[in-house]
């Protein structure tokens, strides 16, 4: 399974925000299920935000089910409280279909 989350961020807090997202990512990758992640800074991006998409890689829908339900309202819960409104974040599930 591949849970991809991309952020933007107002520029004005961008280091910060990216200081705080490698420790993020590594807490995340950390946890069971999870094998490795990617991240990617978008670069077409022309406006007043910053931006970067994490792609992790887990191991089944149940580890992203796990992660869900035990773990990530209190991890994004994190980054409101530091960025609050600076940052905005979607998210996307895929499965890979070939390689």
């Amino acid at each position: 399974m591949i849970y991809e989350v991309t952020v933007h961020v107002r520029r004005e807090r961008a280091d910060a925000f990216l200081a705080w997202l490698r420790g993020h990512i590594a807490q995340i990758v950390a946890l069971p299920g999870f094998e490795d992640a990617e991240l990617h800074e978008l670069l077409d991006e022309a406006t007043d935000e910053a931006g970067w998409c994490i792609r992790y890689r887990l191991r089944d829908r149940d580890a992203l089910a796990d992660y869900l339900r035990d773990h990530a309202p209190r991890l994004r819960a994190d980054g409101i409280a530091r960025f609050g409104d600076a940052m905005r974040a979607q998210r996307r599930v895929m499965q890979p279909l070939a390689r």
